[in-house]
């Protein structure tokens, strides 16, 4: 078996406020702290690993001989969005954040959109994806317009019932979108929010959504695949980089599916990324100020980490990291800027390895980077040699 790295990003999980989390609103945000805190997951694994020790954790779980090397990470671009926080793991800092629209599209934009998609639109304000369905669904299957949204974040979002406007005209009308979307309303990402259902208090979202991002500047997704060796994708891994870079994908949805996905990938015989996406924590329960949901999507993750760590090959790596925070006991409904945890095992990893707090979720790529002797020509700073064994 080719030597792997294992990287898995559980989407949302913060670890605490940043020091300018207060520009964003989200002082005091602390996501994995007030979820273990609330509703005390069962998380045995990544406690051993040293997920307790990190500096400045606010829950108890602290071992004496942490199996992982461990730390947190601050992130160096503006923003708190999924394609910004994995950008920047993968090496890509951005100085500018993406352009959010808190008071919706400008008319004139929307005007051209609907022309180019050939249907009317209605929403076109920050919402709550489930919200807006329940607000919006009806109309929309009465006069076939699409319902447009975003949120705090850089996104334009596209729902529509998926007996009304059929997935493949969804996704061209995403794409016409993206392609419209330049300069300055260049958004992160353009996503599909297909749903199903005929009457408000039955609609539901379905698994279908589609993200669309913008085109990423070199990554070490390009430098690993220019290399020769494999970047697998799984989950919306291949939107958020927009197919660049990456070699093979599972676009599978929802953490169990994703799961099951990333074992079978890590089971084939490669040298290279896996690159793996739990995005349940954020879209499922995050978002929806679902406590306790959070809480059992963390347990049930930390039960299949050992299915991970059985695989591993000598030489490989397993990062487990995050993208930015959702805070589900924080106000609002979006993403909270925060640090996030970096949990680093394997057979060549020194166990205990304080690794304290990074300058930017880049250090991750230039470790990976190194990891496969490949020179690191993007941003970020290796850990490798701190946590050799």
């Amino acid at each position: 078996m080719g030597r792997k790295v294992i990287l898995i990003v559980l989407d949302s999980v913060g670890i605490g406020a940043l020091p300018d989390a207060e520009l964003y609103d989200d002082a005091g945000a602390d996501t994995l702290g007030h979820v273990i805190n609330t509703c005390h997951p069962a998380l045995p694994n990544m406690m051993a690993m040293g997920l307790g020790n990190i500096d400045g954790a606010s829950f108890d779980g602290a071992v004496a001989a942490p199996t992982a090397a461990y730390g947190k990470m601050r992130e160096m671009s503006p923003g708190k969005d999924t394609t910004t926080g994995h950008w920047e793991i993968a090496g890509a800092q951005l100085s500018q954040p993406f352009p959010t629209f808190p008071d919706g599209f400008p008319r004139d934009f929307l005007d051209a959109f609907e022309k180019a998609v050939g249907r009317g639109t209605i929403g076109n304000k920050p919402a709550s994806g489930t919200e807006i369905i329940e607000e919006l669904g009806e109309e929309h299957l009465a006069t076939g317009k699409l319902i447009v949204y975003t949120s705090a974040d850089s996104v334009f979002q596209i729902a529509a019932n998926e007996r009304l406007v059929p997935l493949p005209e969804l996704y061209r009308d995403c794409e016409i979108a993206r392609s419209m979307l330049k300069g300055p309303l260049e958004v992160g990402r353009v996503i599909a929010r297909p749903f199903v259902g005929e009457h408000a208090g039955e609609f539901k979202r379905t698994g279908a959504r589609r993200d669309f991002s913008a085109l990423p500047p070199t990554t070490m997704c390009d430098l690993i695949a220019a290399s020769g060796r494999m970047v697998y994708g799984i989950g919306k891994i291949e939107d958020i980089f927009a197919h660049k870079g990456i070699v093979k994908s599972n676009h599978a949805a929802g953490n169990p599916a994703c799961i099951e996905a990333a074992l079978a990938a890590q089971a084939e015989d490669y040298e290279g990324l896996l690159f793996v996406n739990l995005v349940d924590t954020d879209m499922v329960y995050g978002h929806r100020r679902d406590v306790q949901g959070y809480a059992d999507a963390l347990a049930a993750f930390d039960a299949r980490l050992p299915e991970f760590i059985a695989q591993m090959g000598p030489e490989d790596l397993l990062i487990l990291t995050a993208d930015h925070g959702c805070d589900p006991t924080h106000k609002g409904t979006d993403h909270t800027r925060e640090h996030i945890p970096l949990l680093v095992y394997g057979a060549t990893v020194k166990g205990g390895v304080n690794l304290h707090v990074r300058d930017t979720f880049a250090d991750i790529s230039a470790t990976i980077l190194d990891a496969f002797n490949i020179e690191n020509t993007i941003h970020g700073t290796s850990f490798l040699s701190d946590i050799r064994a």
